[in-house]
């Protein structure tokens, strides 16, 4: 088992940012491929960006290309989304996935675990 929690959420004027943070423990990290995705209300869960496990490869939803940023700390069993630019839509609850495929993707269905989740609100 993994477990996942994400941190960093917060409220925001638009143009702002923020870096979320998910901390992983009960397996050895840097076997899984992790990503973000966010959902909001009244919408389905959407990808937002991935990165293996070795962190030499990422992947963006283009919605936020140049304007995120993930990243990974194995030492740290750490993931961050680094958001700059924040736009109003951007509001979301944003979660924090793991996956046994250590590739980067954007499918939903690689990821085995996920973190509870933290809001992300950007105001105009």
């Amino acid at each position: 088992q993994v477990q996942l929690v994400e941190s960093g959420g917060d409220l925001v004027r638009a143009g702002g940012s923020l870096r979320l943070s998910c901390a992983a423990s009960g397996r050895t990290f840097d076997n899984f491929a992790m990503a973000w995705f966010r959902q909001a209300p009244g919408k389905e869960r959407d990808f937002v960006a991935a990165i293996n496990w070795l962190g030499s490869t990422t992947v963006y939803a283009d919605s936020v290309k140049g304007r995120f940023t993930i990243s990974r700390d194995n030492a740290k069993s750490t993931v961050y989304l680094q958001m700059d630019n924040l736009k109003p839509e951007d509001t979301a609850v944003y979660y924090c996935a793991a996956g046994w495929r250590r590739s980067a993707g954007s499918d939903y269905a690689r990821y085995n675990y996920w973190g509870q989740g933290t809001q992300v609100t950007v105001s105009s």
